[in-house]
C-alpha cells in the first residue's frame, strides 16, 4: 500500500538501511520530503548523509527499507542514477562531476543528446535561454574548463533544474561560491520551491540553514534523530543534536588555550617581501611571529590562496624575497618549502590533498617519506606506528589504517591530511580552507588543535572563507580585495564588520 498519505509529501523513504564492511551507515533512517519544501539534511561527516543520498539517487543499492514517491503506486527500486534521474529525482553533488572539456551546452545536456542527429543550433539557443533566466555569467559554447569553479557550480545546477525534477539533491552546492552567488542560488532555490520542487539541501553552514530551509532532518552514525520545522529547532539545539550532547558556548574557543608568549615570539619566522607569482596577484609583504595565528581573508578571488600558493612555492614566484629567522632562502617549489620546515594543506583536497586509491596510513605517510627519499622506506612497525599515532591523535575514524582513504567522510580525509603535515612537526603551517565541507564537530576539533599548535610554538597561517571561523582562530588578518592587499587587523579591529568595511573600501588609492 502507498503510505503517500499526505496530499503534498513527494518523497518518502522508511526504515533504510546500509552497510559496507565493518560500518553501519545506515540504520533505519526514515525521511519525508514535501512539495514546496526546502529540507535540510544535516549531520557530522559519517553520519550517513551522503549514503542516504547515494540510495536514494542509485548509486547505493539499500539492503532493507521501502522507497515511496509521487506518482507512483508502490513502493519504487531504484537502481541507477539513470533510474533516479526518470523518477524525477536530481541531484547536484559537492564535488562538481561535470565534463571541463566539453561545453558549457553538452554539459547541461550531456545524456539527452542525440548523438549526430543533434540539433546544436538548438541545443545552444536553449541553453543560453536557461543561463541567462538565471543569471549565469556563461555562453552555451565555451569550454567549461574555462568558467570558474563557481560558475561551473552554478551550471551543474542549471543542468538539474532543466531536468523539471520533483526532487533535487544540493549536497554543499554553495561551497565554492561567494555572497552574491549564494544569494542567487537562494532566489533559485525559492523560486523552484513556489513552482512545487521538493529539494533536499545538505550544508554544513547554519546560517544558510535557517535562511532558506523549511524543515531540517538530523542524522548522527547513521541513525535518525529527529526531523524538525526550523522554528522549533534553535541553533544551539540543532548542533547539539548533532553532536549528541550538550554544547557550551562555542565561540569563545581561544579562551581555553594558553598564549604562546615566549621571547622569541616577537621575531618573525618567516616574512616575504615584494612577493609576485603567475597566478595574478599583486606583489605582497608578509609576516608571521612564533606562536602567531594569522589569516588571509577576502572574498572568493580576492587572492587569499594565491599568496599562501606563493609562499608555498606552490605556484612559479616571478619575483621578491622569502627570509626565514631574518636569512633570505630560495622556495622554488613545494620540495624547497619542505625542506624549511613549511607545510601546506591545500584548498582543494581532492585534486591537491588525497590519493583515494592509497591506505590512510600511506596518506599519512607521505609527505614525511617525501622528506626522507622514496629510497629509504619506512619499516613496517615505523609505518604501523605513525599511522596509529596520528589516527588515534586527531580520531579518525576508519575501520582500519589500511582502509583506502576515498572510503572516508570528507571530514576525516581532511584529518588525514592534516595528520601528514603533523608528522613533518614543521615550523610554519598554511591551512587553506581547512574545514571546508566537514561537520560542526569537526571544525571545532581543527580550530582547538590549531590553538593548541600556536600554544607549543607552531606558526600558523588560517584561511577560511567563514568569517567568524576567522575571528575566533586568527589574532591578526590580512585583508584581500582584487588579488591585492588591502589592509591588517588585529586587536579590536577584528570585527565582522571592520573586515566587511575593509573589503570594500580598504584601498584609497
Amino acid at each position: 500500500m502507498n503510505i503517500l498519505v499526505a496530499e503534498k509529501t513527494v518523497l518518502k523513504m522508511r526504515n533504510i538501511h546500509k552497510s559496507f564492511p565493518g560500518v553501519r551507515a545506515l540504520q533505519g533512517v526514515d525521511f519525508t520530503l514535501c512539495e514546496g519544501e526546502i529540507h535540510a539534511l544535516m549531520g557530522e561527516n559519517g553520519a550517513g548523509k551522503s549514503t542516504l543520498i547515494k540510495v536514494l539517487t542509485g548509486v547505493y543499492s539499500k539492503d532493507e527499507g521501502e522507497i515511496f514517491i509521487k506518482g507512483k503506486e508502490n513502493a519504487i527500486e531504484i537502481r541507477s542514477p539513470q533510474d533516479a534521474q526518470k523518477l524525477g529525482i536530481s541531484t547536484v553533488y559537492q564535488e562538481i562531476t561535470l565534463c571541463p572539456n566539453l561545453s558549457v551546452a553538452e554539459n547541461m545536456y550531456i545524456g539527452r543528446t542525440k548523438g549526430i542527429g543533434q540539433n546544436w543550433k538548438k541545443m545552444n539557443a536553449d541553453a543560453n535561454k536557461i543561463l541567462q533566466s538565471l543569471d549565469i555569467p556563461a555562453k552555451a559554447t565555451q569550454q567549461l574548463a574555462s568558467c570558474s569553479i563557481a560558475v561551473q557550480q552554478m551550471v551543474a545546477i542549471a543542468r538539474a533544474v532543466d531536468m523539471e525534477c520533483k526532487v533535487l539533491i544540493l549536497d554543499e552546492p554553495t561551497s565554492s561560491l561567494d555572497e552574491q552567488e549564494v544569494a542567487k542560488l537562494f532566489k533559485l532555490m525559492r523560486d523552484l520551491r513556489a513552482k512545487g520542487v521538493g529539494i533536499i539541501f545538505v550544508t554544513h553552514f547554519l546560517d544558510q540553514v535557517y535562511e532558506v530551509c523549511d524543515k531540517i532532518t538530523v542524522l548522527r552514525d547513521g541513525q535518525l534523530v529527529g526531523q524538525y520545522a526550523i522554528k522549533d529547532l534553535p541553533r544551539v539545539q540543532l548542533v547539539s543534536k548533532m553532536l549528541g550532547k550538550d554544547l557550551d558556548d562555542m565561540s569563545d574557543i581561544k579562551g581555553e588555550q594558553e598564549v604562546y608568549n615566549k621571547e622569541d615570539a616577537i621575531v618573525s619566522v618567516f616574512e616575504v617581501e615584494g612577493l609576485v607569482s603567475d597566478a595574478g596577484i599583486k606583489p605582497f609583504d608578509f609576516y608571521i611571529k612564533k606562536g602567531e595565528v594569522n589569516g588571509f581573508t577576502g572574498l572568493l578571488g580576492s587572492g587569499r590562496s594565491e599568496c599562501v600558493r606563493a609562499i608555498y612555492g606552490a605556484d612559479s614566484v616571478l619575483g621578491g624575497t622569502v627570509k626565514k629567522n631574518g636569512e633570505v632562502i630560495k622556495i622554488k617549489k613545494p620540495i624547497d618549502a619542505m625542506k624549511q620546515g613549511i607545510a601546506y594543506l591545500a584548498e582543494d583536497r581532492k585534486r591537491d590533498g588525497i590519493i583515494g586509491d592509497l591506505s590512510v596510513r600511506d596518506n599519512i605517510l607521505l609527505a614525511l617519506q617525501v622528506q626522507k627519499g622514496f629510497f629509504k622506506p619506512f619499516t613496517k612497525a615505523q609505518a604501523e606506528a605513525f599511522a596509529d599515532e596520528y589516527i588515534k591523535l586527531l580520531d579518525i575514524k576508519t575501520a582500519s589504517a589500511d582502509t583506502p582513504i576515498k572510503s572516508l567522510s570528507g571530514g576525516n580525509q581532511q584529518k588525514v591530511i592534516l595528520a601528514r603535515w603533523l608528522l613533518t612537526h614543521p615550523e610554519y603551517l598554511i591551512l587553506d580552507e581547512p574545514t571546508r565541507g566537514i561537520d560542526i564537530g569537526t571544525k571545532i576539533d581543527i580550530q582547538k588543535l590549531v590553538l593548541k599548535l600556536a600554544s607549543e610554538g607552531m606558526s600558523i597561517t588560517f584561511i577560511s572563507s567563514e568569517t567568524d571561523e576567522m575571528l575566533r582562530t586568527c589574532s591578526r588578518l590580512v585583508v584581500m580585495r582584487d588579488r591585492k592587499v588591502v589592509g591588517e587587523l588585529s586587536g579590536e579591529e577584528l570585527t565582522q564588520n571592520k573586515i566587511m568595511s575593509t573589503i570594500a573600501g580598504g584601498d584609497k588609492e
